[in-house]
């Protein structure tokens, strides 16, 4: 279904079974694919991808150009993955020169107000609250929730099976399966009812559960906890995928401190 309300660009393609409501805009550079629903008043603008069963909600502008003064007008996209929400009003600019692309991953809820910047990286399955807002540059691994009105500062990581407190300002890269909060933003402790919920073994959240217990329990400074991780924690996958997040995070913004370092 597409209302005639609508305004659609000739050149725009829209696949089958897509339903578009009075008073959507719908631009040139856009591809939407098969069974997505963009609801009255949402914009979707040139360099939009949109996926499979996607939901536009009221108010929403997807692909707005970047609010970085270094962009200089070139082709830039944003893609959303498939079977992904975004509700009311939330923004999501294009990517600029240094990727090209803002990325949305699948079955991802972005809820109203949120503000995704340029070349911003979101995961499969993400969670993002009211109100969430994302510099440019920023990556968000599978699984992670958000609270409402987190902020993140630029070019911070957020690990995978993360969870980040609602209001928490985010200034340092924040390691997987781990929940952070409070101001300034600490670790406090790992994601355990978020990992069980997603039918992780208590063998493994243990394992996941140990090589924290050295990074914030411990004193130790980064670079030394790391060598103590490598040296006396089983290998596993998740040693190693810990481990590469720790090491590219030591060496670019810095992790996350624990709450008795504050």
């Amino acid at each position: 279904m597409i209302s005639p309300l609508a305004y659609i660009d000739s050149n725009a393609q829209i696949g089958a079974d897509v339903k578009i409501h009075p008073f959507a805009v719908i631009h040139r550079n856009v591809i939407i694919d098969d069974g997505a629903e963009i609801f009255s008043n949402a914009v979707i603008m040139d360099g939009a991808r949109i996926g499979k069963n996607c939901k536009i909600f009221p108010g929403a502008v997807i692909a707005a150009i970047p609010q970085d003064l270094k962009f200089d007008g070139e082709e830039s996209l944003v893609e959303i993955g498939d079977h992904t929400t975004i509700r009311e009003c939330v923004t999501i600019n294009r990517g600029t020169q240094e990727s090209g692309t803002t990325k949305i991953g699948t079955n991802t809820l972005i809820m109203a107000y949120v503000h995704i910047a340029h070349d911003c990286r979101i995961g499969n399955n993400c969670i993002l609250a009211n109100a969430v807002n994302l510099a440019g540059h920023v990556e968000v691994g599978d699984y992670s929730v958000l609270g409402g009105m987190v902020g993140v500062h630029q070019f911070v990581k957020i690990g995978k099976h993360s969870m980040v407190s609602g209001g928490t300002l985010v200034g340092k890269d924040i390691p997987p399966y781990v929940t952070a909060g409070r101001n300034p933003v600490a670790y406090v402790g790992l994601n355990s009812i978020g990992l069980k919920r997603r039918a992780f073994s208590m063998e493994d959240i243990n394992s996941i559960a140990s090589i924290y217990k050295i990074l914030y329990t411990q004193g130790l400074i980064v670079s030394n906890a790391i060598k103590k991780i490598e040296e006396t924690i089983p290998e596993s996958n998740y040693k190693s995928e810990i481990l590469d997040f720790l090491l590219d995070a030591y060496t670019n913004r810095g992790i996350i401190k624990s709450v008795q370092e504050k």
